[in-house]
């Protein structure tokens, strides 16, 4: 069952029609941060693929339209589709919805251009529209509305981390946008936060009645044995990486996992991605910038996260005990609300938690797979989570680049062990005496 967010109690309609008002509300806001985040991309730079990892800009544009028109507006009533050879250009990896256009050769797309790829937009956008001010959706297809909304935010997400993969890849380095604020504030001495044995309860309800979004592979809750455990206050900063960096990780053998350093070894890794060959500069959104030592490090992958977790004599913690740390928390810091679009240190000292929410996805031990009675969604959508639950890890908290109404306590993010251009960093753990 798909959860929402609940609906205003002073509406003073029926559920459905007062969730139809609201969801319209919420769609036209979401759809417009994509075109806001697009703008400073041009034609030119929104066909480019720099890896196979990364899509361009106007495959995110297209392919987050692709989703509304194809489990929304086609649902039901008689249907035209925009243009139905786009069914196979912008379908991402749903089997059970047909074929689609090779995830590595997106780049290759140079039509439908740009402008056509937001005529596509408005079009499905005027016809969402239409039918939530109709209010003809019932729960279910409301239900997916959410769920679109909530996957447009995650390619939101994407959509800033793969202009950076390519302008990174650009011997021009040309800057997203040459106006974004610099490093501020100061970190906090790193203290460690103990907590006692105890079972908590983990994940997102699911019952009837429970307020909130969650993805599928957020639950059940059950319950889940925390060892007592001591965490860090606040996330490895530039200024602790390097250390690391000069004093040789990077050509130490035995604090790497077997995997990560044959990874070392044949993809020339020295330093973090984006850090400059000094370590003195990084490159950022807004271009080259001075590296600031206190903000959060980035762009880390999971090999790089355990090798320098295992190098200071700590561990990676695992998913429920960032979980148990973060629940009581209020879903606050550094998102792409902010628009500052990079880690930043805290404005404030603090010897309590820090930054577990925004500035960095932080990466954990656990690896990502379902919970004890985990039910992935029926029919196209249960491909959405489920199917990837497969030599992955959990990243827990939300990163600089995400959507501060997208993620909660119990949201599990998850990326391969190499992967490098999300805005990735950790928080250590260690075990209690």
């Amino acid at each position: 069952m798909l959860l929402h967010d609940p609906v205003p109690p002073s509406s003073g309609v029926g559920d459905v029609d007062a969730r139809c008002r609201w969801l319209a509300q919420r769609f036209d806001a979401v759809r417009k941060r994509s075109a806001t985040l697009a703008a400073p991309i041009g034609p030119e730079d929104a066909m480019v693929q720099s890896m196979e990892d990364a899509s361009p800009t106007k495959w995110h544009l297209a392919h987050t339209t692709w989703f509304f028109e194809r489990f929304v507006v086609a649902d039901g009533a008689p249907y035209t589709p925009f243009d139905p050879a786009w069914d196979y250009l912008f379908n991402s990896y749903y089997q059970s919805a047909g074929p689609m256009h090779a995830r590595p050769q997106r780049g290759v797309l140079s039509r439908p251009t740009l402008a056509q790829v937001f005529d596509y937009r408005d079009a499905v956008e005027s016809r969402m529209r239409d039918r939530l001010q109709r209010g003809d959706l019932d729960t279910r297809l409301l239900d997916v509305v959410e769920l679109g909304l909530q996957h447009e935010q995650q390619h939101q997400e994407l959509l800033l981390t793969d202009i950076k993969h390519a302008f990174f890849s650009n011997p021009l380095h040309p800057a997203y946008r040459d106006d974004l604020a610099g490093a501020g504030g100061s970190a906090s001495a790193l203290n460690w936060i103990a907590r006692q044995e105890t079972i908590i309860e983990a994940g997102h309800p699911v019952w009837p009645g429970c307020d909130g979004f969650a993805y599928d592979n957020e639950s059940p809750r059950h319950r889940v044995l925390v060892p007592a455990h001591a965490l860090a206050s606040r996330p490895v900063n530039n200024a602790e990486f390097r250390a690391f960096v000069d004093a040789g990780g990077y050509r130490t053998a035995g604090v790497w996992l077997s995997a990560g350093w044959d990874m070392v070894r044949a993809r020339g890794w020295t330093r973090p991605l984006y850090w400059s060959q000094d370590c003195d500069t990084e490159f950022t959104l807004g271009g080259w910038r001075p590296l600031d030592p206190e903000a959060p490090v980035c762009h880390l992958s999971y090999y790089e996260a355990d090798a320098f977790a295992r190098w200071a004599g700590a561990r990676l913690p695992t998913e429920f005990e960032w979980e148990q740390a973060a629940a009581a928390l209020p879903v606050a810091g550094n998102f792409v609300d902010s628009g500052r679009l990079h880690p930043c240190s805290p404005a404030t000292e603090s010897t309590g938690l820090q930054q577990m929410f925004g500035d960095v996805w932080e990466w954990t031990s656990s690896a990502y797979t379902a919970y004890p009675g985990y039910r992935p969604w029926p029919g196209t959508l249960g491909e959405y989570n489920g199917k990837f639950m497969d030599a992955q890890w959990v990243l827990r908290g939300g990163s600089c680049a995400t959507s501060a109404d997208h993620v909660r306590a119990s949201y599990r993010n998850f990326f391969p062990s190499d992967a490098r251009w999300q805005f990735a960093g950790l928080r250590l753990a260690k075990d209690s005496a």
